[in-house]
């Protein structure tokens, strides 16, 4: 049980550092969607969209390659030399071309060049904090990294709501200020920028000391076998915001330009009730993804892997549940705006789409640890092909309903194809009865509540109360167990 302790302990600190952004930024959504009109929603929405994109490019797949040769090489200071160097030149490249092309750009894509200025700022100082954090990581210093990303978020949030809500009423009521002389209406979208770039730059200082330890000693040897891994990663990566984003930007694209910003908007504020799931799935993965590497030389790790994956299948499946029960609650807490309650039908498949994720995630521990991340690569590439063509299929036949099942189609397939492919080259005892029984009566009552009996909520809170008896019925020895501890 020590192991399970110990993966426990470092996933709830880790998740303060996911769980803690992503629970700011829901409490964001009502405040943004109470200030802002569903077009300025939306447009903030395909600019981050594009963003993730971006970061991806710029971080190179270097954290995953810096945690296996960081645990593979004696000389550990040399991997951090390699990995610091290498992010700083790419990201003075990409400074240069983004210098000289950035109007190509910002007509190209249709943003304002102030925002996209603000954009490549944000996007420079976070690939730069992508190996300090790494190290952390790395180093399983999971407290002092989590303080970090709570800082960070913590400054975005207080500059967010200065901005948007106090200096409107601060510049009206002191004309003559300084608040009036930085005041412009309608600007609420480039507001929202600026205070993430103050936030991204306090934590490029945090790291600082970093940067002057850095010796230009290149060794290129290291740096081949490091991009040789890395590379596929960076790949799967674009694959993966593919999956992840490109939704909102198609969505942009594809409606009638009328109302596309504005369904955009609806979409992505009802696709962040997907957010417990998301979190869950994030905090898992900081957590896990350093004790997949370091376990992988014990004789036992196979098993410890086909239970790790079944508990989360089983905590998964009743988060979905308990969310999807109650996502019209949850709608009239974090949604007030009811302009954008059209798109709740998304809710589900979106959760699902998640859950899927989370569990390709325990899957794709086979690639990583046979240094076979071309695989992942590939397998991530085929779910970005289902959501452009899926997308581009059902966008003009059902809208953002399109957008959803297009990512539960790409997630899905991800998964089911990971796991055969995994069986056959690491084979891992899964208790695929136990998953597969679990996650499939989760769906059954999530999806029958939902779309025969939503906003019943005695049916609701039975259809939680059968899923709990389910798995104490037959986990109540593990359960007991765990109690006793």
């Amino acid at each position: 049980m020590s192991i399970y302790k110990k993966i426990f302990k470092q996933t709830a600190i880790y998740g303060l550092a996911a769980v803690f952004p992503k629970v700011i930024g829901f409490f964001l959504v009502p405040f943004h969607t109470d200030l802002m009109q569903n077009n300025d929603y939306g447009q903030y929405s395909v600019i981050f969209s594009i963003m993730m994109f971006l970061n991806v490019i710029l971080s190179f797949g270097m954290e995953t390659a810096f945690f296996r040769f960081y645990n593979k090489r004696d000389d550990k200071k040399e991997v951090i030399n390699n990995s610091l160097l290498f992010l700083c030149c790419t990201t003075l490249i990409f400074t240069v071309f983004s210098i000289l092309t950035i109007n190509y750009w910002a007509d190209l894509l249709n943003i304002p060049i102030d925002i996209l200025q603000y954009v490549l700022v944000i996007l420079i100082l976070d690939a730069l904090v992508i190996v300090p954090f790494a190290k952390l990581r790395a180093d399983q210093r999971p407290m002092f990294y989590s303080a970090i990303r709570m800082a960070n978020v913590t400054i975005y949030t207080v500059l967010n709501i200065f901005f948007l809500y106090y200096l409107p009423i601060l510049s009206s009521k002191y004309p003559d200020s300084i608040f009036s002389s930085i005041y412009v209406e309608n600007y609420q979208v480039s507001y929202i920028f600026i205070a993430n770039l103050i936030a991204s730059l306090f934590t490029f200082l945090a790291f600082y000391k970093d940067y002057f330890t850095i010796k230009f000693k290149f060794n290129k040897e290291l740096n081949k076998e490091m991009l040789k891994y890395s590379f596929p990663v960076m790949v799967g990566g674009l694959a993966f915001a593919i999956n992840e984003s490109f939704d909102k930007i198609l969505l942009e694209r594809l409606l009638p330009a009328d109302i596309a910003l504005s369904e955009v908007g609806k979409y992505a504020a009802c696709y962040k009730l997907g957010l417990f799931m998301v979190l869950f799935r994030q905090a898992y993965t900081l957590g896990i993804e350093p004790f997949f590497f370091n376990y992988a030389k014990n004789d036992d790790a196979p098993t410890k892997y086909a239970t790790i994956t079944k508990y989360f299948t089983i905590f998964g499946s009743l988060i979905m549940l308990g969310v999807i029960v109650f996502s019209d609650i949850l709608k009239v807490l974090f949604i007030r705006n009811e302009s954008y309650w059209d798109a709740m039908s998304v809710v589900p498949l979106i959760i699902l789409a998640n859950l899927c994720m989370g569990i390709y995630t325990n899957l794709s521990v086979w690639y990583k640890l046979r240094d076979k991340t071309a695989v992942g690569a590939y397998i991530s590439i085929m779910g970005a092909v289902f959501t452009l063509i899926f997308n581009y299929l059902l966008i003009p036949i059902w809208g953002y309903v399109g957008s959803a099942i297009a990512t539960l189609i790409a997630y899905g397939s991800m998964m089911l194809v990971s796991y055969v492919m995994g069986q056959k080259q690491y084979p891992i005892p899964y208790e695929k009865k136990a998953i597969g029984g679990y996650m499939g009566l989760s769906i059954l009552l999530s999806f029958v509540y939902f779309y025969c009996f939503r906003e019943n909520y005695l049916v609701g809170i039975t259809c939680i109360l059968i899923f709990l008896g389910v798995i104490y019925k037959f986990e109540n020895t593990i359960i007991k167990k765990i109690i006793k501890r």
